[in-house]
């Protein structure tokens, strides 16, 4: 798979135990600023927050304003998503902040009418997780950076692996149907589709690296010279990150290849 993006999955309604709050932080890595969501049952006396954000003190009161929140899950360690919450905490009474090692992929969270379930997905980085949210028939998987609502992800080293990132995509094929509700831009109404888009755009792109080392390409900069001509100046630094990815990949995978049959295939 791959070719262009598919433009008609946007999903203009939420369920309703789910609320957005845009962070005000717009940019070229942010799309439209970072999306911190608020999931509580109607009924229920309590809440729990994805990613509050940047520490922007008139974005986390706001999310403060939709307590109490019994607890702030992160869907990975970067700044645009993790550096408000322990503010945020604070705000709303010293409330435990779970990311990384503190979250069990083979013990869901439950409770407040809620069954959250972590799946670890590195590769964006090597913290990455997804959440498969469930409500009665409801089931919502919230993706953080590792699918985006827009454009595609940046694997960038060393913390970002794209081995890695392979196979986290691999396995968000496996939810057909489910509401993907991601870090940055809109949602989409089906996880697998949009992984199984993401698996096709990484593929189109290897080969052209690989063509490009080929002709001689062997950093990074030559890579986007000949695979990124048009690129607009002021994100040349990302394709240049996803380049030293790619070269990574393929140069373990040509190492692998040359020693018996390894685990970098998938493409």
């Amino acid at each position: 798979m791959g070719g262009a993006e598919p433009e008609s999955v946007d999903v203009d309604r939420l369920p309703g135990w789910v609320t957005l709050l845009r962070a005000p932080n717009p940019g070229p890595m942010t799309l439209d600023g970072t999306n911190t969501w608020i999931l509580r049952v109607p009924g229920e006396p309590v809440a729990a927050v994805i990613d509050p954000g940047p520490l922007d003190e008139g974005h986390l009161r706001r999310i403060a304003e939709h307590g109490p929140v019994g607890h702030i899950l992160i869907t990975h360690g970067h700044h645009d998503h993790v550096e408000g919450a322990a503010r945020l905490a604070e705000l709303l009474g010293g409330i435990p902040v779970l990311a990384g090692d503190a979250l069990d992929a083979g013990r869901p969270l439950t409770g407040n009418g809620l069954e959250i379930q972590v799946l670890k997905t590195p590769g964006h980085t090597s913290d990455s997780v997804c959440f498969l949210v469930e409500h009665e028939d409801d089931r919502v998987m919230f993706t953080g950076d590792t699918i985006l609502g827009r454009g595609t992800t940046v694997v960038a080293r060393p913390d970002g692996d794209l081995r890695d990132y392979l196979g986290s995509l691999e396995l968000l094929t496996a939810y057909p149907g489910v509401l993907m509700l991601p870090g940055h831009g809109p949602a989409r109404d089906d996880t697998a589709e949009r992984a199984h888009f993401y698996l096709g755009h990484r593929r189109e792109r290897l080969a052209q690296v690989e063509a490009a080392m080929a002709a001689g390409a062997d950093t990074p900069a030559a890579v986007v010279d000949l695979v990124y001509p048009d690129i607009d100046p002021g994100v040349r630094f990302a394709a240049e990150w996803s380049a030293a990815a790619q070269l990574d990949y393929l140069r373990a995978r040509d190492r692998e290849s040359a020693t018996g049959p390894g685990r970098l295939d998938r493409p």
